[in-house]
């Protein structure tokens, strides 16, 4: 049975957010949020009946207002014009002055809307949850491409390595041989040496 929709509110950058989801988990990971607003103090459930009546037309849709009293939400929204004013709010009690800011909720929604809120948010949330699942296979293939091409690079250089060593190998295998032949030939030699310096001294004797 599809749960009951609450309209939820909280500031995050230049932009006021709006939601309908059935509990504040729900909103959270709709935002993004990486940590619990509502026990921060920057996010509630929603008493305002135009954001309320807003967030129910698109249940499950985050929904956007440059921070600031004024302004209607919506899915696409601008940043806002006038970012040099210090009365920006940094949490969603800081109501606007005036008669009607606590005005009650005087769009009551009836239960055939409810319900068909609450489908339209299972149906949004389906939607979102589909798209991450595209967009981290897109990412999975995308690790995967970059690991083979390091896989790649890291075989071209393990060949190289590889080469080279034989190629030392060889070129020391190389020397060995000719230490070993210098040696003999000077072996050789100081024998050759002594045997024509001892004929050399008996023939001037």
């Amino acid at each position: 049975m599809a749960r009951k929709l609450q309209t939820y509110q909280t500031s995050l950058g230049f932009f006021d957010l709006a939601i309908a989801a059935p509990s504040m988990k729900a909103a959270l990971e709709a935002w993004g949020a990486h940590s619990n607003l509502f026990h921060q103090g920057v996010a509630k459930e929603s008493d305002d009946p135009d954001v309320i009546a807003a967030a129910m037309k698109k249940p499950g849709v985050v929904l956007r207002r440059p921070v600031g009293p004024d302004g209607s939400f919506s899915e696409h929204a601008e940043l806002p014009t006038d970012l040099g004013g210090g009365g920006r709010r940094t949490k969603v009690e800081r109501k606007s002055k005036g008669p009607m800011a606590k005005r009650p909720s005087l769009r009551p929604i009836g239960k055939a809307a409810e319900r068909k809120a609450a489908l339209a948010f299972e149906t949004e949330q389906k939607r979102r949850q589909l798209e991450q699942a595209k967009e981290e296979t897109a990412r999975q293939k995308d690790r995967e491409r970059r690991q083979q091409a390091i896989d790649k690079a890291q075989a071209a250089l393990d060949k190289a390595e590889q080469e080279h060593a034989k190629r030392v190998a060889a070129v020391q295998a190389e020397v060995e041989a000719l230490e070993k032949r210098s040696q003999a030939e000077k072996a050789r030699w100081d024998k050759e040496k002594e045997r024509l310096e001892v004929t050399l001294r008996r023939a001037r004797s």
